[in-house]
Formats: C-alpha cells, structure tokens, sequence
C-alpha cells in the first residue's frame, strides 16, 4: 500500500513557492489516491493536471499500481483547513453546529481554536414594539462545528 506520507511529500513539493495549498489527502486500501487542493482565486484544472503529473511522477507503478485523482476542495464543500476560513473571511457561509443548529452569516476572523460569525437576526428590543435586524457576533470553536460552507448567493 502507498503510503500517506510519501504522496504528500510529493504534494508538499509541488506546492512550495506557489498561493495553492492542500485540503484533503486519502489513500483507500486499494491504492485509490485523492487529492484536495484549494486557492484563494479558485483551482485551475491545468494546476491539477500539472500535480497530478507530479505526483504520478514520483511514484513507481511497477511497484504498487494505484489511481490518482487531483482536484479542488469544491465550492459547496465543506471547510476542512484554516486556511479555507481564512481565505473566506468577509464571505456568507452556513454553518452547520454540532448540536444540529444552523447559522448563516459572515465569516469573520478565523485561527486554530474557531472563528467568528456576523448573523443578523430579529430581536425584541426593549421599549421597542416590533423586533429589529440586529448583527450578532459568535464565536464558535471548531469542536462545536459539524461543517462550514461557502454560501453561494444567485442574487
């Protein structure tokens, strides 16, 4: 079986110097290898061709035959790294939270213990006969998250 840490090795590599970074890495027990990269401007599939040659390039097929697929994390994928938060910032996303509530705002600041989300909801302000929209912040630790995801607007 092909090991995880020689495939990203070889990801790693191709990534040095260059604004892609990785999502996701699987290797199946069939040798099924996937790759996830992902960028701030979007994936071009010429760039997944390119690794994918790479990566193929540094593997030996008279040793372990095995599939690869390169691709990006996907616009209405979940979040899987910092760095998709990061990246995102500013941005309408869903939030799925682990208690099975859903919250959709913006996307605020993001670091390795959670983020911030600008929802804006009605409230029943004291002295004030009907509710109003108000911003509420939230932070949320990424153990209290069961997925985040780019809200794509058709508006």
């Amino acid at each position: 079986m092909i090991e995880v840490g020689v495939v990203k090795a070889l990801v790693e590599e191709w990534l040095s110097g260059k604004d892609y970074f990785l999502t996701d890495l699987t290797i199946s027990p069939d040798d099924r290898i996937v790759v996830e990269i992902d960028h701030k401007d979007g994936v071009w599939i010429e760039d997944c061709v390119e690794l994918s040659r790479f990566i193929e390039s540094g593997l030996d097929r008279e040793r372990e035959d095995f599939e690869l697929e390169v691709g990006s994390a996907g616009i209405g994928q979940p979040f899987k790294v910092l760095r998709q938060y990061q990246i995102h910032q500013g941005d309408r996303v869903e939030v799925l939270k682990a208690d099975g509530k859903k919250l959709v705002g913006v996307l605020g600041e993001a670091d390795e213990q959670g983020f911030t989300l600008t929802v804006t909801e009605k409230v029943k302000l004291e002295g004030k006969k009907r509710p109003e929209l108000v911003d509420r912040d939230y932070r949320l630790a990424f153990n209290e998250v069961k997925h985040t995801k780019y809200l794509i607007d058709f508006k």
